[in-house]
């Protein structure tokens, strides 16, 4: 046995997986667990001790723990950075520094947590490059055997924002990379901050506002994002400071991660005053069209030269900015890729499998593959406890026979409009909830989308509900036919649906897809299937189970969400629950 602990520690996102013989047997975020913080920076306890007692094994048993960051990649770029940036080039040099620090450290603080004596562990690290983690999640996870285009981008890892791969059979090769400052997912980022969104992993958001508004300012973003003939892309120079200083994942007290300026006041010059947190008026809405324009001019231009540098139909994408939805769909549209593959998470939580599937091909040398066909990698807790926290709620609980009672019981209920808690088997990995830890309702309710926002969600009107579509139906309602199990892609409804299927169409007639089949989720096809003999829409809302807080992990979680919102009814495991008085 092989087993092989893949870290992403002492960044955002936090988290650890599970390798055991080139095959995944567990991921999870540290956020779903402990202290409960997005995006915690926290290093990944619990998600350590939850995988080895998961898996009966001690930290003794590992043989490798493979970390996505190599401080000893892209020095010449860091080197001429600091060269040509003094100051700020010196505060990136004590980070760089502090990172090691805490990287070396490693082996003693697992020792700690796990409660063994470092004397008998005796795992070799291996650290792998922050983006060949990234590429290397996507594609050693892919279907793909053949000649396939990797890249990856987000905002920084390792000095770079963004990679080329050539990847063939076991072998990846790195044909190109772009290195600090430019960075796509500063500009977007940046940009998020200037116009009020400036907590960390608001990006999403702004996606979502982009449709309210108008192209106005595509003259300053191609200012700000130069998309040479040559490379992949440039940044403006004197619109964006980052290095500022602050050490990566710093955590305030309230446990929001610390986030410098990103933005100079050059941009300020371009566009006027910053905008407020909170104050959105329709220059904001234009100006985040804008930036997801120019966002998407750049990705495209970027996979045009991909496909020039690695002519396969075959491509796998991974990094922050490969969580751009709308984006994604335009692959299909725009380049000659025809295949694209992106595993469940994408982003840098995910960076964790990708060094320890690197580390299997690659250190160990085994060609020996594996495809991630689902998203459940998480935690899953045991009939008798959803039983003890049912009835601890003192609601009257439906103790359903089986799993063909808990289809149709709560198919009827969504249909009938309920909006219901959906609890069922091991979490999903990354940051979309896809079907068991998922609160869903009925898209054909014209007032459903404004109800879940003002009883539950509690958050930003402007933000749409996801469609979770019968795979076999997704060519019916949207425009294109896209396989999507992990939600990665925004498409738009055909103009008959848009209409139909109101709670879930945003303002601009689309929908973040996740197409469901039986090897994706079984039980959530079977649910939908009953969904559509009730409605004749093979749809249902889907949206994560939380209020303002990490996705729910345990059934306690579920409950207490369920009981502190107005939710309708919750179905733990085989166990539903209604409140009095819902319709």
């Amino acid at each position: 046995m092989t087993a092989i602990l893949g870290l992403n520690a002492f960044h955002a996102d936090s988290a650890a997986c599970l390798v055991i013989d080139g095959k995944l047997v567990g991921a999870v975020a540290e956020e779903r667990l402990g202290k409960r913080l997005k995006h915690t920076s926290e290093f990944p306890a619990n998600a350590v001790r939850w995988l080895l007692a998961d898996n009966g094994l001690k930290l003794s048993d590992v043989d490798y723990v493979a970390l996505p960051r190599d401080t000893r990649a892209n020095r010449g770029a860091k080197a001429a950075y600091i060269a040509a940036n003094p100051v700020r080039g010196l505060r990136a040099a004590m980070e760089h520094l502090r990172r090691s620090s805490t990287t070396q450290s490693m082996i003693e603080k697992l020792a700690e947590i796990c409660g063994e004596d470092p004397a008998t562990v005796k795992f070799e690290t291996v650290p792998v490059e922050h983006h060949i983690a990234h590429v290397a999640s996507s594609y050693y996870c892919s279907p793909f055997d053949g000649l396939t285009a990797g890249f990856s981008y987000d905002a920084s890892g390792d000095f770079a924002s963004a990679m080329a791969v050539r990847c063939e059979g076991p072998r990846m090769e790195v044909l190109d990379r772009v290195t600090l400052p430019d960075s796509l997912g500063f500009f977007y980022t940046a940009l998020c901050q200037y116009i009020g969104f400036d907590s960390f992993g608001e990006e999403y958001k702004v996606m979502g506002l982009a449709p309210y508004g108008e192209d106005k300012y595509a003259d300053v973003m191609q200012k700000l994002v130069v998309l040479p003939e040559d490379g992949f892309f440039r940044l403006g120079k004197g619109y964006f400071g980052m290095h500022e200083g602050g050490a990566s994942g710093e955590m305030t007290e309230d446990g929001h991660l610390v986030m410098g300026r990103l933005y100079t006041d050059r941009i300020v010059a371009e566009l006027g005053p910053a905008t407020r947190r909170g104050e959105i008026t329709q220059r904001e809405m234009d100006i985040a069209k804008s930036v997801q324009i120019r966002f998407e001019q750049a990705s495209m231009h970027s996979l045009q030269r991909m496909h020039r540098l690695v002519p396969s139909e075959q491509l796998v994408m991974a990094g922050g900015c490969a969580l751009n939805g709308v984006a994604n769909a335009r692959i299909l549209r725009d380049t000659p890729f025809t295949t694209p593959y992106l595993q469940a998470a994408a982003s840098d939580d995910g960076t964790c499998l990708g060094a320890a599937m690197w580390t299997w091909h690659n250190v160990v040398g085994s060609q020996e593959r594996f495809h991630m066909k689902h998203a459940f990698w998480g935690p899953q807790y045991s009939d008798e406890e959803m039983r003890r926290v049912a009835t601890s709620a003192g609601l009257h609980v439906v103790e359903c026979a089986d799993e063909a009672e808990v289809v149709e019981r709560v198919a009827r209920h969504i249909a009938d409009g309920l909006v219901l808690g959906w609890y069922q088997g091991r979490s999903e990995w990354g940051p979309r909830a896809l079907g068991n830890r998922s609160i869903l309702a009925n898209p054909a309710i014209k007032t459903m989308k404004e109800t879940i926002n003002a009883k539950i969600k509690r958050r930003e009107s402007f933000r749409p509900f996801a469609p979770s579509v019968l795979q076999e139906d997704v060519g019916e309602y949207f425009e294109q036919d896209i396989y999507s199990p992990f939600m990665m892609h925004v498409t738009k409804l055909k103009p008959q649906y848009r209409e139909a299927l109101p709670a879930i169409t945003h303002v601009d007639g689309t929908g973040r897809l996740q197409s469901v089949d039986p090897d994706s989720n079984a039980l959530y096809y079977k649910l939908i299937s009953k969904v559509k003999q009730h409605t004749g829409y093979g749809v249902v809302l889907n949206t994560s189970f939380n209020e303002n807080e990490p996705v729910v992990d345990t059934p306690q979680q579920a409950l207490d969400c369920f009981l502190r919102t107005d939710m309708d009814a919750l179905c733990l495991g085989r166990y539903l629950l209604v409140k009095s008085g819902a319709n």
